[in-house]
């Protein structure tokens, strides 16, 4: 019997050919996940990673990591990865339950730019990694997350080991040993929310992809059923209640066309998004004022509410998985910006002053079981003059059911490049992304990655972190306070 890593494997060597929707959807997944890269470079956590690996030396191709300075594949995958989710702005992905692309692209260019890969081979292996993360995650999901489990370093790691694998020429055998690999490196919980060492979670993702690729193209091997095996993946990570890999059929059609990725309206944990899109829908609506609001009442899914530990966070990291200060914000201001998320932001009197009007709730698990799938959030607002507003959304802002738009995508992009490379720059730089299948080379975003780090601060704007050496940071950078 074929298992689900050797059925990857062989689709992703069959020559398939990716549709022109999967390679548009593919090419704006990797223009957001390097502005998300470029704008978390100067977070304490990615500064942490390059202090930590900045004695290492090693022979063979490096790659520029964001920040400045170049390393080995493998340790830029690590810094890259970390940069690409430090700033919980990077998209989700719900067949995975993961932040695909946090660990997809730093993991893929770690490969690409000292090979001299071409853009369209790029988006070719994303789009092998990120169906192979999905055939991954349907077979422990949602049971594997909502157990505690970080999805984006367990079934990121394993599905990103294909398209790595695929992107460095080997063969289906090679790709199947490459995740059967990753699945022995897979690892990250959900305890680690609000702290530095979730992004980290991402970094150690994609450098463990591109360690167990390299592995395999050497000749290690591991059982290639080690996902359905006893003692596997499936019995130990995703429980009782996983449904295995019986009924997944591989790349028909692909899971960017027919689910696609939620690039992030917000940076911050998705599982405030429904609530933060439908309080600006009503205000959008009614036109209140953040002073009118008496409370706000939101109600949103377990693991929604798990995920969600902060209601009256001291730092930004804390403030990102905080449901009470993303809402406050959404009553505050129009678009939330990374600018929101500064400890200078946190501890504001506006924001502070709201966090107690805004409580949370989840739906029951009776009704969950039920339903057999997500449910809506809701929002419910009270205003002094007695109105009660509500509305529900059971998706945000940037799925295929309300998708972005070429505005959004730009504004989003500017967004992360602030402080970093100008308009005109970053305007550039989003251009050629959007042409990726068309560059022979990727050098042309070596420039963009090599640009000094910068730490956010609310009343300075982006001040420049220096960088000793090739770009590894012997210093640590707290932006917290």
């Amino acid at each position: 019997m074929v298992s689900i890593i050797e059925a990857i494997a062989r689709w992703s060597r069959s020559g398939v050919e990716f549709s022109d929707l999967a390679r548009l959807r593919a090419r704006h997944a990797i223009a957001d996940t390097i502005g998300c890269m470029l704008a978390g470079a100067g977070d304490p956590s990615v500064q942490a990673v390059q202090a930590a690996f900045a004695g290492s030396i090693t022979d063979g191709p490096r790659c520029t990591v964001v920040g400045g300075g170049q390393a080995a594949e493998s340790l830029s995958a690590l810094v890259n990865g970390t940069a690409a989710h430090a700033l919980d702005y990077d998209d989700n992905f719900r067949p995975a339950c993961s932040h695909a692309s946090a660990v997809l692209v730093p993991a893929l260019l770690g490969v690409a730019l000292p090979r001299g890969a071409t853009g369209r081979a790029l988006v070719d292996a994303y789009l092998v990694g990120l169906e192979a993360q999905a055939a991954v995650g349907r077979g422990v999901n949602p049971s594997h997350y909502t157990a505690g489990w970080h999805s984006t370093s367990t079934v990121g790691c394993i599905g990103t080991a294909a398209g790595v694998a695929w992107l460095r020429g080997l063969d289906e055998a090679g790709i199947a040993r490459a995740m059967s690999l990753a699945v022995s490196m897979a690892a990250g919980v959900k305890g680690q929310f609000g702290t530095p060492a979730k992004p980290l979670h991402a970094g150690l993702a994609a450098r463990n992809a591109v360690e167990a690729a390299a592995l395999a193209e050497c000749g290690m091997t591991g059982r290639t059923d080690i996902l359905e095996a006893p003692q596997g993946f499936r019995e130990l990570f995703g429980g009782p209640e996983a449904a295995g890999w019986d009924a997944v059929v591989v790349g028909a059609p692909h899971v960017i066309e027919s689910e696609g990725l939620m690039p992030k309206r917000h940076p911050c944990c998705g599982s405030t998004h429904n609530a933060v899109d439908i309080v600006l829908d009503l205000k959008a609506a009614h036109g209140f004022a953040a002073a009118e609001v008496v409370a706000v009442e939101t109600l949103v899914g377990i693991v929604n509410q798990r995920n969600l530990a902060y209601p009256d966070p001291t730092d930004e990291m804390q403030a990102r998985f905080s449901m009470q200060y993303c809402v406050a914000l959404a009553l505050l201001k129009d678009r939330l910006e990374l600018s929101d998320f500064t400890a200078a932001a946190v501890a504001a009197g506006p924001v502070r002053a709201l966090l107690p009007r805004i409580t949370m709730a989840s739906h029951s698990a009776e009704a969950e079981r039920a339903a057999g799938r997500p449910l809506p959030h809701r929002v419910t607002i009270r205003l002094a003059d007695g109105r009660v507003l509500s509305g529900e959304r059971g998706e945000a802002k940037g799925t295929i059911a309300d998708p972005f738009d070429d505005a959004d995508l730009r504004a989003k992009f500017a967004d992360c490049c602030r402080g970093t490379l100008d308009v005109g720059e970053a305007d550039h730089l989003h251009d050629r992304l959007g042409r990726l299948d068309e560059q022979e080379s990727l050098a042309f975003l070596e420039p963009a990655l090599g640009q000094p780090a910068h730490s956010v601060d609310a009343s300075l704007g982006r001040t420049p972190i220096a960088s000793p050496g090739y770009g590894l940071c012997h210093s640590h950078v707290d932006r917290r306070g």
